[in-house]
């Protein structure tokens, strides 16, 4: 049998084949192996983190990753937001009768590997499968715990005036990658998704500076929605600087030729820290260090007024209000 069936989802002997055969056997970890309806974890001892993330991106492989490597990266990512050092990811997949085997292979692959270089183990899962038409090929729910050490408080709320605004690369590279896959525009270019697992960069950073205030993975809505929703949360005004936000020619390009803003494009392994004014630097040499990070730069701070609002410092002099995002022109990004 080379594809999904109703069956494998039944409860039966395919759906133990499925379990054992596939994901057992690339999620092998002693948790999984109990095969319990409920993975026994050891007890966190410091402040646990949790979170729960669905990813229904179109189209499920796309250059520089998959729905699965999205899944972990995704949830690894949240985690790794709130300055938590991620632990166990549980999976859920809601699979299309009549998907290939060989293409939820390759998805669950990418999911071990993602859960390896991040340091998570994918404890506990759930296969259920739908009829033909009652979804888009493969829909994933993840969700996943991790621990926060003590003297860590990120918090969106925490951003304060004088503090600077950095950000770990290029923008919208993972935005431009899928709309071009999506739409089949004809357009030749070297772009791949940045999608990647940040809890080692993260890591990186607190060990200069605990007293980071605010980081964010600026996903759906792009940098300029995360920076607005940390304006509003902090109630302090954000000024960015044009000239030093990093965007790739191609991203710039697809944008200008559609209408885009590079702002607003969502991003899978990139993100925005809000730290004292005084340890910036220390922090950007370190996140140059690391390979999710070699395109650091600052790009902007913190300020007491206007409060909530997010603007742009162009080249030329004059600032220009970047809003909150109304609607998102690429939906199914993630």
């Amino acid at each position: 049998m080379d594809v999904v069936t109703l069956a494998h989802g039944s409860g039966g002997s395919l759906t133990g084949e499925l379990i054992s055969d596939l994901f057992r056997r690339h999620f092998d970890n002693p948790y999984l192996a109990e095969a319990h309806d409920a993975a026994r974890l050891p007890v966190i001892t410091s402040r646990p983190a949790f979170t729960t993330d669905s990813y229904v991106i179109n189209p499920l492989l796309f250059p520089g990753g998959n729905i699965g490597k999205l899944a972990v990266c995704g949830t690894v990512n949240d985690l790794a937001m709130s300055g938590a050092r991620p632990l166990y990811l549980s999976c859920g997949f809601i699979i299309e009768d009549g998907l290939p085997l060989s293409l939820l292979e390759t998805v669950v692959r990418s999911m071990a590997d993602a859960a390896r270089e991040a340091g998570v183990l994918v404890v506990t899962g759930d296969t259920k499968v739908v009829n033909r038409g009652a979804a888009d090929k493969l829909f994933i729910n993840t969700a996943g715990i991790g621990e926060i050490a003590s003297g860590i408080d990120i918090c969106g709320a925490n951003a304060q005036p004088g503090d600077v605004v950095i950000v770990s690369g290029t923008l919208g590279d993972h935005g431009a990658t899928i709309l071009l896959e999506r739409e089949q525009l004809g357009l030749t270019t070297n772009l791949v998704s940045d999608c990647a697992p940040l809890g080692g960069l993260v890591a990186a950073m607190l060990a200069v500076c605990p007293q980071i205030r605010v980081l964010r993975d600026p996903t759906r809505g792009g940098l300029a929605t995360a920076l607005n929703e940390i304006a509003s949360q902090s109630q302090v005004g954000i000024e960015l600087d044009e000239v030093s936000i990093p965007v790739k020619p191609a991203v710039r390009g697809v944008c200008e030729m559609l209408g885009l803003d590079p702002l607003y494009l969502a991003n899978e392994g990139k993100l925005v820290a809000i730290v004292p004014a005084d340890m910036a630097e220390q922090i950007l040499t370190v996140m140059k260090k690391h390979p999710y990070g070699d395109d650091s730069a600052i790009i902007g701070q913190v300020l007491d007024q206007p409060v909530g609002r997010l603007f742009m410092r162009t080249p030329y002099g004059s600032r220009r209000i970047l809003d909150v995002m109304v609607s998102d022109p690429l939906p199914r990004i993630c």
